[in-house]
C-alpha cells in the first residue's frame, strides 16, 4: 500500500514543503530511504524502527520504500523521522489515511519512541499554513509563536509516538504546555559600572540611537569590550515583524528562542577572531544555515580584536552591513538570509597593544601595517570611529558611578522615536535621496562638510553617513531642531576619526 505524509524541511531560514512517500510491498525485506537525504537523514530507517518497536507494534517484515519528494530537494536532519514512522503504519493499514490527511508531522524519534525536540520548528510550520501541524512538545511554544489566528489554536504536540497513534486513533491530543508571560532578557551589567570614558559613552549612546556601526581603538584594559557588552542594554525590544524574522533564524539554527518560543529582546553574538567566514556569514555544503550575522539579525554583533579575524572574513560583512541580507548561492540552490544588525568592534592601536603612556615600542611602519588589515572600503562603513584612552587614576578610584543603561536608554527611545516618526526609518537606514528632506544642513554646516571634502577627508559614502550621524546627534538634544547645525556636523566628524588618528590618541 502508499501513504503519502505532508512534512517539511529547512532551506536556510525558509522552511520547504516535503511530502514522504511510503510504499509497503510484497518483497525482500529491506528499508530503502531515496530523494537526497543526508546522513541523518538516512539513517531514520534504524531510529524509526526501533520507535515502532519500542511502542508496541509490529514491524512489517516486507519491502519499504520511502521517497522524499520533491527529490531535487537536499533533506537534512532527522526532522523527518515522525512522518516516516506515520507513513509505514499507514502504508501497513495499522493507520487509516484520513487521519493524517491535514496534519504535517515533524519530530526527530528516539529509540525509545520519544518524540524530541529539532532545530527549525518556527520555519517549517510556517512553510504549511493551511494544514494542522504536529510538533514534539518542547517546541510547541516556538511553533505557536509564528502561527497566526486562528493557526495557532490548531497547532497539536506528542511527546512520544504513542501518545500520536492514540490522538489519531480517538481524535483527542494531549494539552500542550502552559504559555509562558516572562521575557527573557539578559543584560551583561549596567553602563553604570564604566568609569571615566566620557567620549566612548557618548559613540555608545550614539551608535544605539541611530543604530550606527561603531568602532572603538585603544589598548588593552581601557574598557572596550566593557562597554560593547554594555550596548544591547541600550536598544528597545523588537518589533513584531523583527522579532519573526529573528526567531525564524534562531530556530533555524537550533539556537534557544527563549521561554515563549520568540525572540523579542535583541541579543549580543561574540564570535572569537578564528571564527571562519562560513560561521559568520553562514552557508554550507550541502545545507544552508545561517551564520552569526543573521543570529545577530535585530541586535548586535561584537568583533572583539578586529585586526585579529582573517581579512577574507571581514570583507564578506561589507554586502550584509549595506543590505541587511545575506545572499548564500550553492551549485543546486540559493538562499537569502536577513541580516540587519548593528556592528561594534574593538581594536589594538598597535601590535603591541599600546600600553601605559610612553611604553609604546612600534614604530610607524609597524602600527601602519598593522592598521592596514583593515581594508578601507569596511572602515569607511562604520559610522563612529572612536579612540578610547586608558581610564584616568582618579575615575577609576572614584566610588560613584556615571549614568546607568535606564538613563541612557531613555534619550535613546526618546531619539529613535523622533526618527521613525520623521523617516519612517532609523536615521542609520536613510537613503541618500532622503537626507536632504530629512536631515536638512544649515549654512555653516553645509561650509564644513564642503571644506572637509574639498580636503580628500570625507568620501562620498562618507559624507552621507557624517550627515547621518549629525542627525542622530540633532535627535539627541533635548530640544531637537528640523535643520542639522555645524555643531551636530563637527561632533559627527569628530566621532569619525581617521584610524591612525583614534590609535595615536589612544596610545598618546
Amino acid at each position: 500500500m502508499l501513504a503519502a505524509i505532508h512534512s517539511a524541511t529547512v532551506l536556510g531560514v525558509t522552511g520547504q514543503p516535503v511530502t514522504v512517500e511510503v510504499h509497503v510491498g510484497v518483497g525482500l525485506p529491506a528499508f530503502q530511504i531515496v530523494g537526497l537525504p543526508d546522513e541523518a537523514c538516512r539513517e531514520s530507517r534504524d531510529r524509526v524502527r526501533a520507535a515502532v518497536l519500542s511502542s508496541g507494534l509490529t514491524w512489517p517484515s516486507k519491502r519499504i520504500t520511502v521517497n522524499l519528494a520533491p527529490s531535487g530537494l537536499r533533506k537534512g536532519g532527522a526532522g523527518l523521522d515522525l512522518a516516516i514512522a506515520i507513513g509505514v503504519l499507514v502504508a501497513d493499514e495499522l493507520v487509516a489515511p484520513e487521519c493524517v490527511r491535514d496534519l504535517v508531522l515533524l519530530g526527530e524519534l528516539g529509540l525509545d519512541g520519544s518524540v524530541r525536540a529539532l532545530p527549525g520548528v518556527a520555519p517549517m510550520v510556517a512553510c504549511h499554513p493551511e494544514l494542522t501541524p504536529v510538533v514534539p512538545r518542547a517546541s510547541w511554544h516556538e511553533a505557536v509563536a509564528v502561527c497566526p489566528e486562528p493557526m495557532a489554536s490548531r497547532v497539536r504536540c506528542a511527546a512520544t509516538l504513542t501518545e500520536v497513534l492514540e490522538s489519531l486513533e480517538h481524535g483527542v491530543w494531549p494539552q500542550p504546555p502552559e504559555p509562558v508571560d516572562e521575557l527573557d532578557l539578559h543584560l551583561e551589567g549596567d553602563l553604570a559600572d564604566v568609569r571615566g570614558q566620557p567620549q566612548a559613552r557618548l559613540g555608545l549612546e550614539i551608535a544605539a540611537a541611530g543604530a550606527h556601526h561603531l568602532l572603538l581603538v585603544g589598548p588593552p584594559g581601557s574598557g572596550k569590550t566593557m562597554l560593547a557588552q554594555r550596548l544591547v542594554g541600550l536598544l528597545p525590544m523588537l518589533d513584531p515583524a523583527t522579532a519573526l524574522e529573528a526567531t525564524m533564524v534562531h530556530s533555524a539554527a537550533g539556537v534557544r528562542t527563549g521561554r515563549q518560543g520568540v525572540v523579542r529582546a535583541p541579543m549580543m553574538f561574540a564570535p572569537h577572531h578564528s571564527s571562519s567566514m562560513v560561521a559568520l556569514v553562514g552557508g554550507g555544503s550541502y545545507t544552508l544555515r545561517p551564520g552569526l550575522v543573521s543570529m545577530a539579525h535585530g541586535g548586535v554583533l561584537f568583533l572583539d580584536e578586529l585586526g585579529e579575524f582573517a581579512p577574507t572574513v571581514l570583507d564578506a560583512l561589507r554586502q550584509p552591513l549595506e543590505e541587511g541580507v545575506v545572499r548564500v548561492a550553492r551549485a543546486q540552490c540559493n538562499a537569502t538570509l536577513p541580516a540587519r544588525f548593528l556592528l561594534v568592534a574593538a581594536t589594538n592601536p598597535c601590535p603591541c597593544g599600546g600600553g601605559p603612556p610612553g611604553s609604546c615600542e612600534c614604530d610607524e611602519v609597524s602600527r601602519s601595517r598593522y592598521l592596514r588589515r583593515l581594508s578601507g572600503p569596511l572602515l569607511d562603513r562604520f559610522d563612529l570611529r572612536v579612540g578610547v584612552q586608558r581610564t584616568r587614576v582618579d575615575d577609576l578610584l572614584h566610588t560613584g558611578g556615571g549614568e546607568t543603561t535606564a538613563t541612557v536608554r531613555e534619550r535613546v527611545m526618546v531619539a529613535r522615536e523622533r526618527a521613525l516618526a520623521r523617516n519612517g526609518v532609523l536615521n542609520a537606514a536613510l537613503a541618500p535621496s532622503m537626507l536632504d528632506s530629512c536631515a536638512p544642513l544649515s549654512a555653516e554646516a553645509t561650509d564644513l562638510l564642503r571644506n572637509e571634502l574639498e580636503l580628500g577627508r570625507l568620501t562620498g559614502r562618507g559624507l552621507h553617513r557624517v550627515r547621518r550621524v549629525a542627525r542622530t546627534i540633532a535627535d539627541l538634544q533635548p530640544e531637537t531642531s528640523q535643520l542639522v547645525e555645524a555643531e551636530h556636523v563637527a561632533l559627527a566628524l569628530h566621532l569619525r576619526v581617521r584610524l591612525s588618528a583614534a590609535s595615536s590618541r589612544s596610545a598618546a
